[in-house]
């Protein structure tokens, strides 16, 4: 369950109030989402379009591969895709910016990895796996 209800980044009119993902990642998840938005506020957590929620389960396999995607398992999840997209580093993203720093320390401290500041790439992921 999230804290506040989040919209989905394909349908901006559309709200979620939860979302499926794996049932030994879910009390971190919800942990996540309910610290970030105590830390930034509803109204800034929503500014940073922390709120667009792009995906977590979808069983398919790791663009441009053969093995199955974090997403398949349901222990990945997508945020705001239009501003951080795949291929984009932190030159670009927005995810990469220093408003973001609590949030990821949160995300970090919950045991998940953000791909974007591991690798450099899909800064609108964060996963429960290590790389």
């Amino acid at each position: 369950e999230l804290p506040i209800p989040f919209r989905l980044a394909w349908d901006l009119t559309t709200s979620i109030t939860s979302f499926r993902c794996h049932r030994l990642v879910a009390a971190p998840m919800t942990r996540i989402f309910r610290e970030a938005v105590a830390h930034y506020g509803a109204a800034e957590f929503e500014r940073l379009r922390l709120n667009l929620f792009g995906g977590c389960f979808n069983h398919r396999q790791m663009r441009g591969g053969s093995a199955l995607s974090m997403h398949a398992w349901g222990i990945a999840v997508d945020l705001d895709p239009e501003r951080n997209p795949l291929r984009w580093g932190r030159d670009r993203v927005s995810f990469a910016a220093p408003p973001y720093e609590p949030f990821w320390t949160i995300v970090e401290a919950a045991g998940a990895t953000s791909l974007g500041r591991a690798c450099n790439r899909d800064w609108m992921h964060f996963q429960f796996a290590r790389l």
